[in-house]
């Protein structure tokens, strides 16, 4: 089976890089767009996440790796929402910040960029192998 990528937002102000590498992994609750549920549903165990903080820093900081695909989430009051346990691989040698994504010509397209609001994306392989190079992986 061929390793998927995706990308998560999270305000590091609720849920920073190193919280995340502190605890050792995360269940990824609390999505509520449809769309990002979608991508919460298509992610499977041994997928790669890049970790973005939004907010003020607005940088890819880390690369993490789907633990256990999705689950229904513990948080949500309906049904059909889900989670995933994510857990830390590494930090990025070098964040990558909002505005050079948007500059480079292989990540301006990235579906993140496009929709803005969307807390989880997918991210296609080229992408993933600009991001890691960028990051320096």
């Amino acid at each position: 089976m061929t390793t998927q990528y995706w990308l998560v937002k999270q305000e590091p102000g609720d849920f920073p890089w190193d919280d995340f590498v502190r605890d050792g992994r995360t269940a990824w609750t609390g999505v509520r767009n449809y769309a990002a549920r979608n991508h919460l549903k298509a992610m499977a165990a041994g997928d790669l996440v890049f970790f973005y903080h939004s907010g003020e820093q607005k940088a890819v900081v880390g690369l993490a790796k789907v633990e256990r695909a999705h689950y229904p989430d513990p948080t949500a009051d309906e049904d059909g929402w889900v989670a995933v346990d994510l857990v830390p691989v590494k930090p990025l040698r070098r964040p990558i910040a909002l505005a050079e994504i948007k500059a480079d010509a292989a990540l301006k397209g990235m579906e993140f960029v496009r929709i803005s609001r969307l807390s989880v994306s997918p991210v296609r392989s080229a992408e993933a192998a600009r991001l890691k190079k960028l990051g320096g992986l």
